[in-house]
């Protein structure tokens, strides 16, 4: 199941290769482009590619348009930059932004400021594009949006609730692109990371209207008991509001998703089939804590394996989705490696299942593996070597705990970035 389940892993991480996306969606046809079912004529074209797939996505735009490109800029996290031709590459941090990132939105705004009328600027975005661009709003220092941004990541907070607190205290995000790109027209590809695949939230709405407002980025803060920088705090009270839907600059700029974490759940679960899995797809659309996601999955699979309910075996379970970790502990971890963790705890012992979880970037959390690959024997395996899986997940050290068992998932980068993949294998025990 092991083998199987490495399989159906790459068949779900090749069916998001953004390059692909990004040519199934773009058209061109001597100077005319089409997405969308919408037409550009432009004069001029300049490329802005920002996030984890920026290269890839960047690439293919190149393919599809060589030397049409009058210019353009791909920022990327480092380790995943690649060739380009056209494009200048810039590298910064992720999650937690850095002088390279400040630099690197401070070079994309000025692209943007400079465009005309006739211009088309074609903005490929990503997942991680909201940390890559580090673009405090004037008055907030980077070290002061990188302690609010590190507080917000160890909150347990949604990523909706992360990115309305970003716009807030941006340039560039909740439609700051698209407002100093305009008056020219701007295309937004999008490679969404986000549950449901809202476009005010794919990378914190670049290109698209922001429907969340200064109030509920305060309250987001209330919430999760994040007291803000004294910049930050003063920066919410008195800043100008985020562009909003029905803003008349947005009839400049049409936002398409071209790919997302559906279409790397829904390919694992043919390719799971092909295996001789019948696939049951939970859902695309999972959040919450990574441990408690887990003891649900814990609890299907006990079913199934008992009843044949809600599938029975030989079946895959699959789901979608993005986990958060409410971080407690001063282990290393991210969310896919605590499911794993904690459902290798919740179901030790019990015969006929493995499983895998993954982000789909190829890096978990803060870590540079992409989750955990598990079954009824991996917490033994975790006590064998000296280490308790459930101290570690109490410490939020997951990471430590699989690495002990060796179970850890590690891919390298990807290239791409859309939501979190689980697949778990079910047969009858013999």
């Amino acid at each position: 199941m092991k083998r199987d389940l490495k399989e159906i892993l790459n068949a779900g991480l090749a069916a998001a290769d953004p390059g692909a996306a990004v040519l199934r969606c773009l058209k061109v046809d001597g100077d005319r482009l089409s997405a969308g079912g919408e037409t550009f004529e432009p004069e001029r074209v300049f490329v802005v590619a920002a996030g984890k797939a920026a290269c890839a996505m960047a690439k293919a735009a190149e393919e599809l348009l060589g030397d049409r490109i009058s210019g353009g800029l791909a920022v990327t996290k480092e380790g995943h930059e690649g060739p380009l031709e056209y494009l200048e590459v810039l590298a910064a941090s992720h999650p937690e932004p850095d002088e390279r990132g400040v630099e690197a939105a401070r070079r994309v705004a000025g692209l943007a400021e400079e465009l005309e009328e006739g211009d088309l600027l074609l903005a490929l975005i990503s997942g991680g594009a909201s940390a890559l661009l580090a673009d405090p709003a004037e008055g907030i220092e980077l070290s002061e949006l990188k302690r609010l941004t590190s507080s917000l990541l160890r909150s347990g907070a949604s990523i909706d609730e992360i990115n309305c607190v970003r716009k807030h205290v941006s340039t560039l995000k909740g439609g700051g692109l698209a407002r100093l790109a305009h008056p020219a027209q701007t295309l937004a590809l999008l490679l969404s990371d986000v549950v449901g695949d809202d476009v005010s939230s794919i990378a914190s709405g670049l290109t698209a209207p922001d429907p969340t407002t200064l109030e509920e980025a305060r309250r987001v803060l209330e919430r999760y008991g994040i007291e803000p920088p004294q910049s930050v705090a003063g920066h919410l009270k008195r800043a100008e509001e985020t562009p909003k839907p029905g803003d008349p600059l947005f009839e400049q700029v049409k936002n398409l998703v071209c790919g997302g974490g559906r279409h790397a759940v829904e390919a694992a679960a043919t390719r799971a089939e092909e295996l001789g899995y019948p696939p049951l797809i939970l859902s695309t659309r999972i959040t919450g804590e990574g441990r408690e996601v887990a003891g649900v999955h814990a609890a299907i699979v006990l079913e199934a394996l008992e009843s044949g309910n809600p599938a029975a075996p030989p079946c895959a379970i699959l789901s979608g989705g993005e986990l958060t970790i409410t971080v407690r502990g001063k282990g290393r971890g991210g969310p896919n490696q605590e499911f794993a963790l904690a459902l290798a705890v919740e179901l030790e012992g019990v015969e006929g299942w493995a499983a895998l979880a993954v982000d789909t970037d190829g890096n978990d959390g803060p870590t540079g593996a992409a989750g955990g690959l598990v079954d009824g024997e991996t917490a033994g395996a975790i006590r064998s070597r000296g280490a308790d899986p459930r101290a570690a997940l109490e410490a939020n050290d997951s990471h430590t705990a699989l690495d002990a068992a060796g179970v850890l998932l590690e891919t390298g980068p990807t290239g791409t970035n859309v939501n979190d993949l689980r697949v778990i294998l079910l047969r009858r025990a013999e």
